[in-house]
């Protein structure tokens, strides 16, 4: 993995030290320097659009009309429009972020209340998957790419904390035997494939 702002050079970096036929770039549509040999945009089916306009007065990098020059168009939930692609995230295993070979199914703690952290773009998806599979959330939301500190994840009552993946990656260091990551897998619908163009 490669941090870069300058997506170009992070990708000339990436491939003088490793042997790779694919570099993912997330986030990398508005990099223009970037050379690319498919477009994927991910629409969140829920919110769509928001109200249409460019950050940071709404919630858009490009405009709408970028996606008619992109391969695919996934939508994350909700309703695919026509030309769409469905997926959707499903919940595995958790493991704790302080002892990562410690895991636990999710449905062990069907009933239960737990608390739920996210500062991801739309954290009230996370509590909600928790929910469809039994889970009491007391949920924890926070903006997106917050730059968590201790006292964030350490909400009272010795419950167990749930987490994304994005959040656990910035809370390992002070993470303790509560805290808990739940990875998920992105599904896609058979018809799911790249165009000829």
């Amino acid at each position: 993995m490669v941090v870069d702002p300058d997506r170009g050079r992070g990708a000339r970096w990436l491939l003088e030290r490793q042997p790779c036929d694919l570099l993912v770039a997330d986030d990398g549509l508005q990099h223009y320097r970037l050379a690319r040999d498919l477009e994927i945009v991910v629409v969140d089916g829920e919110r769509r659009f928001g109200n249409g306009l460019l950050l940071p007065a709404g919630p858009l990098r490009e405009g709408r009309g970028r996606l008619g020059t992109v391969d695919l168009v996934v939508v994350n939930g909700g309703v695919p429009q026509p030309g769409e692609h469905a997926m959707a995230l499903r919940a595995r295993e958790a493991w704790a972020l302080a002892q990562p070979e410690n895991r636990r199914s999710l449905e062990a703690w069907r009933g239960q209340r737990v608390h739920a952290v996210a500062g991801i773009g739309n954290p009230e998806r996370f509590f909600r998957m928790l929910e469809g599979l039994g889970l009491a959330v007391d949920a924890l939301p926070f903006p997106d790419h917050h730059a968590f500190r201790a006292a964030d994840i350490d909400p009272p009552g010795g419950r167990p904390v749930l987490m994304t993946e994005k959040d656990a990656v910035k809370c390992r260091a002070f993470a303790g035997p509560r805290h808990w990551v739940v990875p998920v897998d992105a599904e896609t619908g058979p018809r799911l494939h790249s165009p000829s163009r």
